[in-house]
């Protein structure tokens, strides 16, 4: 995992913001925080300090724990659906506006 670049120029100061969430990305806060993290205790500590963080931050990125829980709510409306527990209209029913 490279943080900073080996050589530093104008350049990339300039275009070191394309790669990270700061601009418009949805993980600024998490990604503002992992960064915080291991500037206060360097790279090699805040590897193992900031793991927490940094766990979030990849949650926030890849979105893994929100698509196993969409499967695994599939996967059970489809059990039900061949079990014969949903029939007709309730098959697909999208949930409530305030269920979110």
């Amino acid at each position: 995992m490279s943080i900073s670049p080996f050589l530093r120029s104008p350049f990339t100061d300039i275009t070191g913001g394309m790669i990270s969430h700061q601009l418009l990305g949805r993980c600024q806060l998490e990604e503002a925080r992992y960064m915080e993290c291991l500037e206060a205790y360097g790279l090699e500590r805040g590897k193992v300090k900031c793991s927490h963080l940094f766990g979030d931050f990849h949650e926030c990125q890849t979105m893994t724990k929100q698509f196993k829980r969409f499967v695994a709510m599939r996967n059970e409306r489809d059990k039900q659906i061949a079990e014969g527990k949903l029939k007709g209209d309730e098959k697909y029913v999208n949930p409530r506006v305030d269920s979110f």
